[in-house]
């Protein structure tokens, strides 16, 4: 099924044919710049939002909407065409809006602390469904503007690669979004993000890293035993020497496993050659697991610790915590099953 979001503007004015020219303007300036669905275009005539409804019909299906932090993390479970499901997050902060969209339905790369890594994959999902989220969350966020769009929601983005990037390049073109303001989360495929750096699109990398050393990350992250450390810092270079943008690193804290002044050094020595900031996340509960994440206290300890070792260092704000919309809880997936997925990066 196609998207009207996949559709050119060339194709369309071919689409339109016989209408009167100015009809192209319109829609398209209601679809990307004022958030606008078929349904409420009403700068159109009502046949032809009917016929373009129907030859284009939502991706998107709204199955459960669950909010907290006094209404400014909102989740939304939403069906696809196929019945699959995927999760989508907003979340509301003091100086910007932020999505927080899927590229997968499921997850195929098997990180044992993420609830959606344990729920298993469906499928990719197509540029229309990743682009409908953003769309769509725009319109919840209203009045205020989208400002930020995070792929940190299911699947892994790298794995997907020909649709995050063609939904990164129409963001920017048709949707006016900075690049800049446009972040994409990796467990580390290697070679895509060497793919990724010489593409023209200065987006912020966050590599989810969570150990500095093969043996704890080969349990943590499985794909580092495809792409082990030493593979994934070349990639890294790459990235830095490319875009001149600097990249940062997700610490999701778990107590007595990466916690540890051990790991704050190994942690201090993998970003300072990378000059890389390091984003620390005090892990969020998942079922499964059987671990815990850092308390308070070790939290501070970490961060002190990476910061006397000259490393640029935040806590990530956790949104969302109760209501499972917060980084690595997001499980809510339909057909999914325990797979492998080829990984897109030719």
């Amino acid at each position: 099924m196609t998207s009207l979001y996949e559709v050119s503007r060339e194709e369309l004015s071919a689409l339109l044919e016989g209408q009167p020219r100015y009809r192209v303007d319109q829609i398209w300036h209601g679809l990307w710049n004022t958030n606008e669905t078929l349904a409420t275009l009403s700068t159109i005539p009502k046949a032809l939002r009917a016929s373009l409804s129907a030859q284009f019909p939502s991706s998107l299906r709204v199955v459960d909407e669950v909010a907290s932090d006094q209404g400014a993390t909102r989740k939304w479970v939403l069906e696809l065409h196929d019945g699959s499901t995927i999760e989508t997050v907003l979340m509301h902060y003091e100086d910007r809006a932020t999505v927080c969209v899927s590229s997968q339905a499921g997850c195929a790369m098997g990180c044992t602390f993420c609830a959606t890594g344990q729920a298993g994959f469906s499928r990719q999902l197509r540029v229309g469904e990743v682009i409908e989220q953003v769309l769509f969350a725009a319109r919840a966020a209203a009045p205020r503007r989208l400002s930020n769009v995070v792929f940190m929601g299911m699947g892994e983005p790298l794995a997907n690669y020909p649709v995050t990037v063609e939904v990164l390049r129409r963001l920017q073109a048709y949707r006016g979004m900075s690049a800049r303001h446009l972040t994409v989360s990796t467990v580390g495929v290697a070679p895509a993000i060497e793919r990724l750096a010489k593409e023209g699109l200065p987006v912020t990398l966050a590599v989810s890293l969570h150990a500095a050393n093969d043996e704890t990350r080969n349990e943590l992250v499985p794909l580092n035993r495809r792409y082990p450390l030493a593979r994934l810092h070349e990639a890294c270079v790459v990235w830095n020497e490319t875009t001149k943008r600097r990249l940062s690193f997700e610490w999701a804290l778990i107590d007595g496993v990466n916690d540890t002044p051990r790991a704050a050094q190994e942690l201090a020595a993998y970003a300072s050659g990378l000059a890389a900031h390091v984003n620390l996340i005090p892990l969020n509960p998942t079922p499964g697991f059987l671990v815990r994440g850092s308390t308070a206290e070790r939290v501070r300890d970490f961060r002190d610790h990476l910061e006397a070792l000259g490393v640029n260092v935040t806590v990530r704000q956790t949104r969302g915590r109760s209501i499972a919309a917060a980084c690595g809880q997001l499980a809510n997936v339909a057909k999914a099953k325990r797979t492998t997925v080829r990984l897109r990066t030719t």
